[in-house]
C-alpha cells in the first residue's frame, strides 16, 4: 500500500510540474525522497540505500557522458554550417511531385546524423514548413511527414540521446541495439516511404520560394566541407570506430569548419560549444538557436536521478508487487504486448519519453528476465514501442512540441505513419529476431 501511494504521490508532483512548465528534476527529487523512505520503513539502512543508488548511477555514467557530448555536437554542427547544408541542398534537388517523400527522407537522415527529434524539428521542420506553406502543400500532412522523419533518427540514431539512455537504463550495447534496429526499422521505412511516395504525387508542391534560399546564402557560407562533420559521424561507427571517439572526431571537425569556413573565433565557437549557438541576425539563422552542453544538463541530471532510485527499486525489490502481474501477463500474452501496454501507459501518464522509458524499464527487466527473455530483447521492444509511439500521444511532449514548432495542430497525427508502422511490423516480425516470444 504505501508503495501506491507514493507513486501517487510522485505521479501527481509530475503532473503538477508538467502543468507549471517545471523543470522535471524537482519531481523526481520528491520520488527519490518518497522511494528511500520506503527503504528505510522496510528496514533498509540509508548507507545500503545510497550504496544501490550509486551503483546504479556509476553504471549510467557512460550514457551521461555521451549525452554531454551530444549536446556539443548539436551546438558545433549549428555553427558550422553542417545542419544548414543539409537543408539547403536538400532544397536544391526537391523535385515537386516528391516533395514529401523528399521531406521525410531528408528529416529521418539529418535525425539519423544529429540524433536529435527536437533539434530537427526546430530547424529543417520549420523550414519545410515554410516551403509547402508558400507551395501550397497540406501544411498538416506535411507536419505529420515530418513527425515520421524525425523520429527515425531519435529511435535508432547511435548519437540519439534516448537512444542512449535505453542502452544504459536495461544494461545493453548502444551499437548492438543500433544494427537491431536498423534491421527491425527496415520494412516500416520501405512501407512508410511508398506511402509518402503516393501522397507526394497527389499533393505536389507548386515551387521553393527563391528568398528562403538566398537567406540561407547570405547568412552561411555553404562550402560542401561542412558536409564533413555528418560524413564522419555516420561513417566513422560503420568502421568500428567507438560512439564517443565518432562524436569527438566530429565535433573537431565541426569546430575546424566553423573557424575556417565560416570565419567564426575559434574562441567563440568553443563558447558556443559550451553554452549553444546564437544567431547575430534576424534570419533564417535565427531559427537554428540551440544545443550546446547547457542543453543537456537537465537530461543528464534526469537520469541521475531516476537511475538512483532505480538501484534502490532493484535492492529493496520493492517493485515485486507491481511485476507479479506483469509476469503473469508475459506469459500469457507476450513479453512484446505487455511492454507496448506498460509503456503507453507511462506515456499517458508521464508525458514524457525519457520518464516512461525509465518507468517501462524498471517494471518490465524482472518479468523479461522470468519469462526467458533478455535485456537485449527489452531494449528492443522499448525502442520499437515507446519511443516512437510518444510521438502519438497528443498531450506528451514529443507529439506537442515539434506540432508547436510546426504550427499545426493534433490533425497531423493521422499523417504520422512511421511512428505507429513500426511497432506493428515489429509485432508480426519480432520473431525473426527473438525466437521466444513468450
Amino acid at each position: 500500500m504505501g508503495l501506491v501511494i507514493a507513486f501517487l504521490i510522485f505521479i501527481a508532483c509530475m503532473v503538477a510540474a508538467l502543468a507549471l512548465d517545471l523543470s522535471l528534476i524537482l519531481p523526481l527529487l520528491v520520488g527519490l525522497i518518497l522511494f528511500t523512505g520506503l527503504g528505510l520503513r522496510k528496514g533498509f539502512a540509508l548507507r545500503q540505500l545510497a550504496a544501490w543508488s550509486a551503483g546504479s548511477i556509476k553504471d549510467s555514467l557512460v550514457v551521461i557522458e555521451v549525452m554531454l557530448i551530444i549536446g556539443f555536437i548539436t551546438a558545433a554542427w549549428r555553427v558550422s554550417g553542417t545542419i544548414t547544408v543539409f537543408v539547403y541542398y536538400g532544397m536544391k534537388v526537391i523535385v515537386p511531385p516528391l516533395f514529401l517523400l523528399i521531406t521525410y527522407l531528408l528529416s529521418a537522415l539529418l535525425s539519423y546524423a544529429i540524433g536529435t527529434s527536437f533539434g530537427v524539428a526546430g530547424t529543417l521542420g520549420v523550414i519545410f514548413m515554410a516551403l509547402a506553406r508558400s507551395g501550397g502543400v497540406d501544411p498538416v500532412l506535411t507536419a505529420g511527414v515530418l513527425m515520421s522523419g524525425i523520429y527515425f533518427g531519435d529511435r535508432g540514431s547511435p548519437v540519439s540521446s534516448s537512444a542512449n539512455m535505453v542502452a544504459g537504463v536495461t544494461k545493453t550495447e548502444i551499437m548492438t541495439n543500433v544494427r537491431l534496429m536498423m534491421r527491425t526499422g527496415l520494412l516500416p521505412l520501405l512501407i512508410t516511404c511508398a506511402i509518402y511516395a503516393f501522397l507526394s504525387v497527389t499533393h505536389p508542391i507548386e515551387a521553393v520560394d527563391p528568398k528562403i534560399v538566398a537567406a540561407f546564402e547570405e547568412e552561411f557560407s555553404l562550402s560542401l566541407w561542412a558536409f564533413l562533420p555528418a560524413a564522419l559521424m555516420l561513417l566513422l561507427p560503420l568502421l568500428k570506430v567507438g560512439v564517443i571517439a565518432s562524436i569527438g572526431i566530429s565535433i573537431v571537425s565541426a569546430v575546424l569548419v566553423a573557424w575556417l569556413v565560416q570565419g567564426v573565433p575559434l574562441l567563440q565557437v568553443i563558447g558556443t560549444c559550451f553554452l549553444g549557438y546564437h544567431s547575430s541576425g534576424e534570419g533564417l539563422g535565427a531559427i537554428l538557436d540551440g544545443g550546446g552542453l547547457v542543453s543537456m544538463l537537465e537530461i543528464a541530471g534526469i537520469l541521475v536521478i531516476s537511475c538512483a532510485y532505480s538501484g534502490i527499486f532493484s535492492g529493496t525489490d520493492m517493485l515485486r508487487e507491481i511485476q507479479e502481474p506483469l509476469v503473469r501477463g508475459c506469459s500469457r500474452f507476450g513479453r512484446f504486448l505487455m511492454t507496448l501496454a506498460v509503456g503507453t501507459l507511462s506515456s499517458v501518464v508521464f508525458c514524457n519519453q525519457t520518464i516512461a522509458t525509465l518507468m517501462c524499464n524498471d517494471l518490465m527487466t524482472r518479468p523479461y528476465l522470468e519469462t526467458g527473455g533478455s535485456r537485449q530483447e527489452l531494449a528492443l521492444d522499448i525502442e520499437n514501442t515507446l519511443i516512437v509511439m510518444v510521438g502519438l500521444i497528443p498531450w506528451c511532449i514529443a507529439c506537442s512540441v515539434p506540432l508547436k514548432f510546426f504550427g499545426v495542430g493534433i490533425g497531423a497525427i493521422p499523417y504520422s505513419c512511421y511512428l505507429y508502422i513500426m511497432p506493428l511490423c515489429y509485432l508480426f516480425t519480432k520473431g525473426r529476431w527473438f525466437r521466444n516470444r513468450a
